[in-house]
């Protein structure tokens, strides 16, 4: 039901956008989480379909964005002035719940992951 894809390996300064993709099914609120090496996964960023309000993790806030384009079901992760640090599987979620939520057993569904490596 969601699909990932965007990511690549990329050098330390360089941007990325990452795309999760919805087959036909509506959902209310999508997030992005990464899981590093030898990391738990974390949350990154998450937006209402609707409202559009987001929230960003600490992390991230200023070199993120997370948007969404209605028309093509689509929520992007828009990463710019990536660091090594930010080398993970980055997965989106998804769920039909109203606010946007930080913790991962909030969302219901989820896209398989695509990786993304950051080169100092």
């Amino acid at each position: 039901q969601l699909q990932a894809s965007g990511g690549g390996l990329v050098q330390a300064g360089d941007s990325l956008r990452l795309s999760c993709t919805t087959s036909g099914h509506t959902f209310s609120i999508y997030a992005w989480f990464r899981q590093g090496p030898r990391k738990e996964r974390e949350f990154v960023a998450t937006t209402h379909w609707s409202i559009g309000n987001t929230y960003y993790a600490d992390s991230v806030k200023g070199r993120f964005t997370i948007s969404r384009d209605n028309a093509k079901n689509t929520v992007y992760l828009q990463m710019n002035n990536l660091k090594p640090e930010d080398t993970a599987v980055y997965y989106c979620a998804a769920d039909r719940r109203f606010n946007p939520s930080l913790l991962q057993d909030d969302y219901e569904y989820w896209g398989q992951g695509t990786l993304v490596t950051v080169s100092s």
